[in-house]
């Protein structure tokens, strides 16, 4: 697909917009100034696949903790600053990769002045936060409630604060809870700046609802070529979050490796415990390292077709199923048969 050309901020640590690829976010939920508790997390999150980790900083000792947070991780790091521009100028001291605030509530025009020209003297990029429940009265009076519009203003207002600072090094978010407001901000956004865009659906609630939520906004806007950085936001172990952004962007077309797993939902004509299998196969294929398709099918009319679309797949029968390989039947076994087959034949092909 086309993707929206816009600038790409180019630093030593992150490359974010232009033609770079659409990376993952996520954000810690332990107290910054924890060390040990934070780096952990973050190396859970650095494995789960995430590309950049962002550490709220409200106090001046989760400031200061920042460089030995860098010192022990090999993730991008962003600094998540509201109110206290002295937090942002303690950052940039420390190392920090990137700063997310809102200019326009961080004090007056000299404060903003200071956190631009320590960010631009050291190649920090700024995320523009802006965010359908924390808008400005005034926009509020103007619009009456949130709107696409007023989201755009907004990020238009923050963003002349910069340039009058002579710092360009923007990527901005235009986020609500309301999926139809955040798409349509985004893609008026798109029209109007040329600055990448992180996506993202904010308050979306637990794992279930957020990932839905989250996978109609974001894919929206992933596939019509709009979008240079993602966050799925979830009531729950921020790790899952990367999982659902990797997902997410898999099933944009926009990043390959791993496992791809296919299976089919059951219906009358399924035969064997179809649920069960597909969920203890997805789970011992999700974290291998291949780039490969796995299918599992639950009978015999779309089934053979579809595994042999696959590297490796089953279709299941009645109390058993065929194992494929590459188009390739390789027998028929029982059922409790059929998944240790099918990863003993993953595992046999890793090794010749």
């Amino acid at each position: 697909m086309k993707r929206e050309n816009t600038r790409e901020l180019q630093t030593p640590s992150l490359h974010i917009g232009g033609s770079a690829p659409v990376t993952v976010q996520t954000m810690c939920n332990t107290k910054t100034w924890d060390v040990e508790a934070t780096v952990r997390q973050i190396r859970a999150m650095r494995a789960a696949g995430a590309d950049i980790v962002r550490l709220a900083v409200p106090d001046t000792r989760s400031a200061m903790a920042i460089e030995q947070i860098k010192s022990e991780v090999d993730v991008p790091l962003v600094a998540d600053i509201h109110f206290d521009y002295r937090l942002a100028l303690l950052c940039a001291e420390r190392g920090i990769d990137k700063i997310r605030i809102n200019p326009g509530n961080i004090g007056d025009a000299e404060n903003v002045r200071k956190v631009a020209l320590a960010c631009r003297e050291r190649q920090i990029p700024i995320r523009i936060g802006v965010n359908a429940g924390s808008l400005e009265r005034r926009l509020l009076e103007k619009y009456g409630h949130p709107t696409p519009e007023a989201l755009v203003e907004s990020a238009q207002g923050h963003i002349d604060l910069l340039l009058a600072n002579g710092f360009e090094d923007i990527c901005l978010s235009m986020k609500s809870s309301s999926v139809p407001l955040t798409v349509a901000a985004y893609r008026l956004a798109s029209e109007c700046f040329p600055y990448p865009l992180h996506l993202g659906i904010t308050e979306t609630g637990t794992e279930w609802n957020g990932t839905i939520q989250s996978a109609v906004g974001i894919g929206t806007l992933l596939m019509e070529g709009i979008g240079n950085t993602i966050r799925v936001s979830l009531t729950a172990d921020p790790v899952r979050e990367v999982s659902a952004g990797i997902a997410i962007l898999k099933a944009a077309g926009l990043r390959k490796g791993g496992v791809r797993f296919v299976s089919c939902p059951t219906c009358g004509r399924t035969e064997i415990d179809l649920i069960s299998l597909a969920e203890k196969t997805e789970a011992a294929v999700r974290d291998l390292d291949r780039e490969i398709t796995v299918a599992v099918m639950g009978c015999v009319v779309n089934g053979p077709g579809e595994a042999r679309e696959a590297d490796f797949g089953i279709a299941g029968g009645k109390d058993r199923g065929l194992l494929f390989r590459k188009g390739e039947v390789l027998g028929t076994y029982p059922y409790e048969e059929l998944l240790p087959r099918l990863l003993d034949l993953i595992r046999e092909s890793s090794e010749s």
